[in-house]
């Protein structure tokens, strides 16, 4: 019972890490790419800005494809149950775990 308890527990830590893996990504994407734009529009000097020029937005266009691939992964791990990989998974650990009382 107490590693059925405990594997629950690591299945639930990994799934936090991976859902902070993608906040953080989420706050890097926001951040970096509002400081690329507004360097871009010419903000901080004397130029003229210009928010329109569709270059300052391609790096945050190609960029946002990588964290829409990242919260779709996020969304497979966190929602999609498949019972395979978790009774692989479940195996695998009993398996390591005997090992190691050897």
């Amino acid at each position: 019972m107490e590693t059925k308890r405990s594997l629950a527990y690591l299945r639930a830590k990994k799934k936090v890490e991976t859902l902070k893996g993608f906040y953080s990504h989420l706050t890097v994407y926001i951040l970096v790419n509002a400081g690329i734009i507004l360097v871009s529009a010419n903000v901080f000097n004397s130029n003229p800005i210009d928010f329109s020029d569709w270059g300052n937005y391609v790096t945050t266009f190609f960029w946002g494809i990588g964290l829409v691939s990242h919260a779709l992964y996020l969304i497979f791990v966190l929602n999609v149950r498949n019972n395979f990989l978790k009774d692989w998974e479940e195996k695998k650990i009993m398996q390591f775990l005997e090992e190691e009382q050897m």
